[in-house]
């Protein structure tokens, strides 16, 4: 019933979702190459929708630090349960922005066979209409602006607050700095294909290796270590951590 642990959960969710994509993405295209077209579609759309869907949640982090520091009184009215269920479903509404209509092109420019072909599973392979790279860096560079300015507008919002000395402002305002590491850590995966592209001038026949190696390094690092790192931060998390690997039980 606590929001910001919604919120933490919510994004942890989003990062098993990516890499259940991205393993899977990985593994059956070193089993058999190529994928089906429809099937290439759900997994990227999914993995692409859950990749959008972490710097908006981290945003939204940020603001509900700001409101316990800044708002202490009015806190628990303005972060509820129900604001934080509707403010992840506009999350989800945003990212879909980005997927949804290039499926809804597909849909209306590709043939029925294309659809049943196998293709290698790349965005740039089943999405092949010219604008897609476009539309997609532009929300990209869209979202990333808003969220540094939410993220900078609470940090120095709480850093007025902290001047107090009061403990939880300044561990909020530790908390929304790691924040910003998390939203850099999500940056790298727009660099993905830049890294791909460079490695493939210097080794063009090892595309697999390529890709597995910088997946792991661009997607699957980051997503390990950012819920970790906030994770032992919390009070909560860690004493039930410790009592985990103690094998203590509460009475």
């Amino acid at each position: 019933m606590n929001p910001r642990y919604i919120l933490y959960i919510h994004l942890v969710i989003n990062d098993i979702i990516l890499l259940i994509m991205f393993t899977l993405i990985q593994v059956l295209s070193y089993i058999v190459f190529t994928l089906n077209v429809s099937l290439c579609i759900v997994m990227i759309l999914i993995g692409v929708t859950a990749s959008t869907n972490n710097p908006l949640t981290l945003a939204v982090m940020s603001l509900e630090c700001y409101v316990a520091v800044c708002f202490p009184l009015r806190h628990t009215q303005i972060a509820t349960v129900r604001r934080v269920h509707i403010a992840i479903g506009i999350i989800w509404l945003l990212s879909s922005l980005i997927t949804l209509p290039e499926l809804f092109l597909a849909l209306a420019t590709e043939s029925k066979d294309f659809f049943h072909s196998r293709v290698f599973c790349l965005p740039s392979a089943v999405f092949r209409h010219p604008h897609f790279n476009e539309k997609k860096k532009i929300l990209n560079q869209v979202f990333l602006v808003l969220v540094w300015l939410t993220l900078f507008y609470t940090y120095f919002k709480i850093l007025s607050a902290a001047k107090a000395a009061a403990h939880d402002a300044k561990k909020a305002r530790n908390t929304v700095l790691l924040h910003g590491f998390q939203l850099l850590l999500c940056m790298l995966s727009y660099v993905y294909d830049l890294i791909i592209s460079g490695l493939l001038l210097l080794f063009p026949n090892a595309i697999r290796a390529i890709r597995f190696a910088v997946t792991i390094l661009v997607h699957v690092l980051p997503r390990l270590i950012s819920p970790v790192v906030y994770g032992l931060r919390d009070k909560v998390f860690r004493k039930h951590l410790k009592m985990n690997l103690s094998c203590k039980r509460n009475a």
